[in-house]
């Protein structure tokens, strides 16, 4: 590391709404603040929507790091519970050969483990349960599989049952992912069994315990009296609820304050141990029959409650109004305008939507799906920031490369960035990148937020591409798709408004009616596609003639026309001549062994308010019959 530099370090989690990653965190951004080290903190919110397509769009922002640019990572491996993305992230980290702590895994020794120890805590728990309280049937709600921590407690549970010899019931023993929804689920699941509840139920940790709770309360039970409850973190809400939940104090603050220190000192030099063990402690409440002195600081706890609250709020009304707003949008620029109008609600020094080169794209031109179109894994080399919030002013970038991954890269240290996907299932639209701000942390709707965006962008991208569909039905619409040229959908639709504006203004108006010669001829003897080439070439010559204010047009099967406005008395003539002349030379040039021969009639007359566009190419169609009747022959000859 340079000594002038400010250390650059990558920080990899999953769920930082959730306590125990910001409590974490906050240890990790308070060191880094003390010795001005620069923080990159790449989150993921994967398993939260339980949409496995979601999930690939979330734990996308993980292939945004480039490694080659950071100093050292700080791994919280533990908190994802994807064992394939775990496992590339750690090999990733491995090949890049930067100094990472991680949290609570000691399954790479190449990494500095900074863990705390679960298993003594959480077999004093159990025992505690047994012994004090007399369980006998545990029930046992475990966090994700593969999870060190979990397997940690799981562990422990089962050897403090084995040592007092109590049976362990596989049908208590639920698999989680440490997610509140996974304690609800156990609790359903044993009130349906339809015989005895257990003594107890294990949590692996606080989240899953306190749903559990709820979900038997809902049901009639109560906790203790009816059922004992135990959980692990020693959360917020653990101690502040009702029953107050026995639980495992942590020292989660401690453990991240270690992390980014102990990199920071590999960075400059020193030797540090591969392994700090911290420790946990139980802590033991109502939830389990235990009385204990309210420790409580009530004004505190008022005041805590009240700014919880106020804050739940004001994320609610941002959220609301903000959907009001994205709503209207139509256009990108529609949409980062209304964005950035919110941005000082963030209270954050800095902020930036960057989004993929191709975020827009999901058609080919011609209105068929390919997938291909836009990014699922990674991001493109090319990437825009169309909102950069920088201390109340707003700017952009139009480009840069999603390798240096930040727009407009810090000069200064210190600094705390979040990286968070933004994607519409599976498809990568770009990242957000939040700077020197506890918004991603405090509030419980940043999440929300980042989907809304999300939606109101795929909602533009499919208005976009609806709009271009309709563009593409409407040019189908009017346009002769073997000749390139009008219909007679379009040349109704032209010549109708060229009618009316030479009534409103008494302009003259030139109606030119063009049959091909001998078409039937050419099919029945060179065969229908030289009849269509035939035909494209005499469009073409027909297109050549026409000047800007004149629209030209296949109006049936072998019958052509050509409108125009505000043109001299003689315009019909010198229509005809250069017609004959460009028809001329494009039979030299194509050399067939037919002659490519048309007949054309026109004439030029002032719009009157009495007059019928119908009527005047009806007239205009006669004199080309008068014209085609006074030739020798209507057939093509066959070339001597």
């Amino acid at each position: 590391m340079h000594d002038t530099a400010p250390a650059q370090i990558a920080v990899i989690v999953a769920g930082i709404d959730e306590e125990y990653q910001h409590s974490v965190l906050e240890g990790v951004i308070a060191c880094a603040r003390e010795k001005n080290i620069n923080i990159a903190c790449f989150a993921a919110f994967g398993g939260v929507v339980g949409n496995s397509q979601y999930d690939v769009g979330e734990y996308n922002i993980y292939r945004l790091i480039n490694l080659k640019r950071f100093d050292g990572a700080i791994l919280l491996t533990n908190t994802i519970s994807d064992r394939d993305q775990r496992e590339e992230i750690v090999s990733n980290v491995l090949k890049s050969g930067i100094p990472a702590a991680v949290l609570d895994s000691d399954a790479v020794p190449e990494f500095y483990n900074i863990r705390i120890n679960n298993n003594i805590a959480m077999q004093q728990i159990v025992e505690h349960v047994i012994v004090k309280h007399g369980a006998r049937r545990l029930c046992f709600i475990s966090g994700t599989a593969g999870n060190p921590e979990a397997e940690s407690r799981k562990q422990a549970f089962l050897r403090v049952m084995s040592e007092h010899q109590l049976p362990v019931e596989q049908d208590l023993i639920f698999e989680g992912t440490f997610r509140p929804a996974d304690g609800a689920k156990a609790a359903v699941a044993l009130l349906s069994y339809g015989r005895p509840l257990p003594d107890a139920i294990i949590s692996a940790n606080d989240a899953m315990a306190l749903e559990a709770i709820r979900t038997l309360e809902q049901n009639g039970l109560r906790v203790p009296e009816d059922i004992l409850v135990t959980g692990f973190d020693n959360t917020y809400y653990a101690q502040y609820h009702y029953p107050a939940l026995t639980t495992v104090s942590r020292p989660l603050y401690d453990a991240g304050y270690t992390a980014c220190d102990t990199v920071f000192r590999v960075l400059n030099g020193e030797i540090c141990s591969r392994d700090h063990a911290m420790e946990a402690f139980p802590v033991f409440r109502e939830s389990c029959g235990c009385s204990s002195a309210d420790e409580t600081d009530i004004r505190a706890y008022k005041k805590q409650t009240y700014e919880l609250l106020n804050s739940s709020r004001a994320g609610v009304s941002l959220l609301n109004r903000m959907t009001s707003v994205l709503a209207e949008a139509e256009t990108e620029n529609e949409l980062m305008q209304a964005i950035g109008s919110f941005m000082s609600e963030l209270e954050c020094e800095q902020c930036a939507i960057c989004l993929c080169d191709n975020w827009q794209q999901a058609f080919h031109e011609h209105g068929s799906e390919d997938d291909n179109q836009y990014c699922i894994i990674g991001y493109t080399e090319d990437m825009s920031a169309p909102l950069i919030w920088d201390h109340g002013e707003i700017g952009c970038i139009n480009r840069f490369k999603s390798e240096a991954m930040f727009p407009v890269p810090h000069e200064t240290g210190g600094n705390v960035s979040f990286f968070l996907p933004l994607h519409f299932r599976e498809r990568c639209l770009g990242y957000y990148i939040i700077t020197n701000s506890d918004f991603p942390l405090r509030s419980a709707h940043c999440h929300s937020l980042m989907l809304n965006i999300a939606n109101s962008m795929e909602n533009v991208r499919k208005l976009l591409h609806l709009n271009n569909a309709v563009r593409e039905l409407d040019r189908l619409y009017v346009i002769d798709p073997l000749c390139g040229i009008y219909n007679r959908n379009g040349f109704i639709r032209l010549a109708d408004q060229m009618f009316r504006h030479c009534i409103e203004t008494h302009d003259t108006l030139m109606i030119a009616f063009i049959d091909m010669d001998g078409l039937k001829y050419i099919n029945d003897n060179y065969g229908h596609d030289e009849g269509d080439f035939a035909l494209q070439r005499l469009a073409s010559v027909i297109g050549d003639v026409c000047g800007k204010n004149t629209v030209c047009a296949r109006f049936g099967g072998d019958e052509f026309i050509a409108v125009a406005t505000g043109v001299s008395a003689n315009a019909g003539i010198i229509l005809e001549s250069e017609f004959k002349l460009h028809l001329a030379d494009v039979n030299r040039v194509i050399g067939k062994p037919y002659t490519l021969s048309a007949s054309i009639g026109s004439f030029v007359t002032k719009v009157e308010p009495d007059m019928k566009l119908f009527a005047l190419i009806a007239q205009a169609d006669q004199i080309m019959y008068e014209q085609k009747k006074r030739k020798k022959t209507s057939r093509y000859l066959r070339k001597d």
